[in-house]
């Protein structure tokens, strides 16, 4: 076997086990594995593949964290203005309960209505945050 045959088959290998696993930066690993093979085809020794594959696939990893910590969480479906147009509409609360729940007219329609944790319960208007079925999940505008 090559050295270039080793290196491709050993890339494919890692992408196999990434298809399994689900594991993003084993992705990032084998572009570093191709990255040697194609090391070879210039003529160059083991030494230098070894390095290349390592920075290579070290950089992808690192460069990829990189993207991630900077490119925003998205928010679940049911807080997602994207996927619930509910979310940021609001509503007008007349009066609250107790254990801090409330009725109220939205769309035509009755629904109940809880405030977010660690907010006071007073009547006025209200923004919706989260949609849980057909609970509205309110903080105070």
């Amino acid at each position: 076997m090559t050295e270039s045959t080793f290196w491709w088959v050993l890339a494919g290998a890692t992408v196999a086990l990434e298809l399994v696993t689900g594991t993003f930066y084993l992705l990032m690993i084998s572009t570093g594995l191709i990255a040697a093979a194609v090391s070879v085809y210039f003529g160059a020794g083991i030494a230098v593949q070894l390095v290349v594959a390592a920075v290579v696939s070290g950089g992808s990893v690192v460069a990829w964290r990189s993207y991630r910590l900077r490119v925003p969480a998205v928010l679940p479906a049911k807080a997602n203005p994207d996927v619930n147009l509910d979310v940021g509409e609001t509503v007008h609360v007349d009066a609250w309960d107790a254990e801090g729940n409330s009725s109220v007219k939205y769309r035509g329609a009755s629904w109940s209505a809880s405030l977010v944790p660690g907010s006071s319960p007073s009547a006025g208007l209200y923004q919706i945050v989260e949609v849980v079925g057909s609970r509205l999940v309110v903080k105070k505008v």
